[in-house]
C-alpha cells in the first residue's frame, strides 16, 4: 500500500473534523507532516471521485463533499492504491516450471487478498476514523 492511502485518509478525517470550514493544503501537509504538493496530488484524487471540492484564492481550499459515514477505507483504497498489493515478478522464464508460473500464481493468491482486505475495509467510514481519533485523544 502505498503513503498516498494514509495522506487521503488523514485529510478526509481532518475535512470531517471541520464540516463547512475551507481548510488549506497547507494547513493538511501541516497536519500530516508532508508538503503540501503531495497532499494537492492526493486531494486531486479525491476531487475527481467527488470526495472533496476546491475553491480558489483568498479564503480557498478544500472542503468535504461527502458524508464521512459513507466514506469506506475501501473507496479510499480504490481510488489511491488498487493493485498495490500485487508483488512484483521478474519477467518469467518460460523453459522453466516455477519461472513459467509464479507471476500467475502470485497474482491469483494476491487478488484474493486484495479482495479479502476490501471486505475488511468495507466495515470502517472516515465517520469511524474520527470517532477513533477523538477517543485517542481523550486518552492522552
Amino acid at each position: 500500500m502505498n503513503s498516498d492511502y494514509s495522506l487521503a485518509v488523514h485529510s478526509l478525517t481532518l475535512l470531517s473534523i471541520m464540516p463547512d470550514r475551507m481548510s488549506s493544503s497547507s494547513a493538511l501537509a501541516e497536519s500530516a507532516s508532508v508538503h503540501p504538493v503531495r497532499i494537492r496530488k492526493v486531494l486531486s484524487m479525491l476531487r475527481q471521485h467527488g470526495l472533496v471540492e476546491t475553491k480558489e484564492g483568498t479564503g480557498g481550499g478544500f472542503i468535504l463533499s461527502a458524508e464521512p459515514d459513507q466514506v469506506t477505507l475501501w473507496e479510499i483504497y480504490q481510488i489511491t492504491s488498487e493493485g498495490s498489493l500485487q508483488p512484483k515478478c521478474s519477467e518469467a522464464n518460460k523453459q522453466c516450471l516455477v519461472g513459467a508460473n509464479m507471476e500467475l500464481v502470485l497474482s491469483t493468491i494476491f487478488t484474493d487478498a486484495e479482495s479479502h482486505l476490501g471486505a475488511f475495509l468495507q466495515q470502517y467510514s472516515i465517520a469511524d476514523m474520527v470517532n477513533q481519533v477523538q477517543q485517542h485523544s481523550h486518552s492522552l
